[in-house]
């Protein structure tokens, strides 16, 4: 029988990703009821821009902020200059613009970078200790805790600040919230700069956690999407736990030799299982 432990790590790992992204997605969708598949593609485009600063020689540190400044601009621009064009749009139609934009990204990215797979280093891979006989690099335990942070942070955030609630009121009503005062457009600005700069931190991370690719970052939104259902796109520590959950049992299926090919159905499976459990709730209050 395979050890199980060292896939756990490096489950909980690439799970944190998920989360981070997971919970940038929920952000922007209680702000303006847009689920955004771009997040993978604006993520791989942070990664990219900080492997170039430091294949140029620039400092690491350097190359993470501009990497995540890039997310966040790029992030910024389609919430202002393209999302409200579309405001009162299907939201199937929002939703499939988001992905067009990712298609956009992700050509962007491969006439530039080109489609060859890359690794961006981070410092703290070489730092590590160990738990249970397992050894942990520092960019492994870093990136867990971030998942954890950054949605606790988001959480206080929305709750107390002025920005929060009013993202809060949006999630609610948008033509009510403008009546009363609102920014709709400022803060809703405000909501796809939170969700890039998840989208940037997740990018990087998972460039150095698996590999810098632009489609397979462009398509790791597949399980942040995911965990988003099983928070019903509302809940951030549903969002947090479906995500953790995702993460893990990908890796715990990968030594798995019957079912290992296969791990990658694992984010469909957690999002139907979500969706058939909230229609039977459904169902259970009608009946």
């Amino acid at each position: 029988m395979p050890d199980f432990t060292p896939f756990l790590v490096a489950g909980l790992a690439t799970a944190a990703t998920y989360v981070l992204s997971g919970v940038g997605i929920v952000v922007l969708y209680r702000a303006s009821g847009v689920v955004n598949f771009a997040q993978g593609a604006v993520g791989a485009l942070a990664a990219f821009t900080s492997w170039s600063i430091v294949e140029r020689g620039g400092p690491a540190e350097l190359s993470w902020i501009a990497g995540i400044a890039a997310a966040a601009a790029i992030s910024f621009f389609y919430g202002r200059a393209i999302a409200p064009r579309l405001a009162y749009s299907d939201p199937v139609m929002r939703a499939v613009a988001t992905l067009s934009f990712a298609l956009i990204l992700l050509g962007f990215m491969g006439y530039v970078w080109g489609e060859a797979p890359r690794r961006l280093r981070l410092p703290t891979d070489t730092m590590s200790f160990e738990l249970l006989g397992v050894r942990i690099t520092m960019t492994r335990a870093i990136a867990f805790g971030l998942g954890l942070l950054a949605t606790a942070a988001v959480m206080v955030f929305l709750a107390c600040s002025r920005l929060g609630l009013q993202m809060r009121a949006l999630a609610s009503s948008r033509e009510l919230s403008a009546m009363l005062g609102v920014r709709v457009f400022r803060v809703d600005g405000w909501a796809w700069v939170i969700s890039g700069v998840l989208a940037g931190v997740s990018g990087i991370l998972l460039a150095d956690l698996q590999r810098l690719s632009g489609q397979a970052l462009t398509f790791a939104v597949i399980p942040a999407i995911a965990a988003s259902v099983v928070g019903r796109f509302a809940s951030l520590p549903a969002t947090v736990a479906g995500g953790l959950a995702i993460g893990v049992c990908e890796a715990l299926l990968t030594p798995v030799p019957i079912v290992g090919p296969f791990r990658t159905a694992v984010p469909f499976l957690f999002a139907v299982g979500a969706m058939f459990w909230m229609q039977r709730r459904i169902a259970f209050v009608y009946r």
